[in-house]
């Protein structure tokens, strides 16, 4: 499992909520404004991050690649992968879809990289 960015995936917010329909997805709308890059972590969800608006970059755990992320960039992260959002120096809007309905804080909670119950560490796939 890595993160995966799609380039130039979307060139409107409605291009992005029609594939969050292709998907079946639950969008919701997360902003981040100017911060520090983040831990190293992992969600127990996969996560569909559609960039509206705003540049970062994510740090790929599994692979030790900074990718950068811009408007019209959709990102992909696997539930279970390890990964670490990167500094924003401004204002970052993200659409956020996951698979299921669930409060934003629950599906957002970062694992830590040694948590027992991260996905694939029982069947030897890391």
């Amino acid at each position: 499992m890595s993160v995966q960015v799609l380039k130039q995936f979307f060139a409107t917010k409605e291009q992005a909520l029609e594939d969050i329909v292709k998907t079946s997805f639950w969008p919701t709308t997360f902003v981040s404004e100017a911060s520090p890059p983040l831990d190293v972590h992992w969600h127990d969800t996969d996560i569909h991050g559609y960039v509206i608006e705003g540049h970062t970059w994510v740090l790929d755990a599994e692979s030790g690649e900074r990718l950068q992320v811009a408007e019209g960039d959709k990102l992909i992260i696997p539930a279970g992968t390890l990964h670490a959002e990167g500094e924003t120096r401004e204002r970052v809007v993200y659409i956020v879809a996951v698979p299921d309905p669930r409060p934003v804080f629950e599906f957002l909670k970062m694992h830590a990289p040694d948590d027992p119950d991260r996905p694939g560490l029982e069947t030897g796939e890391r």
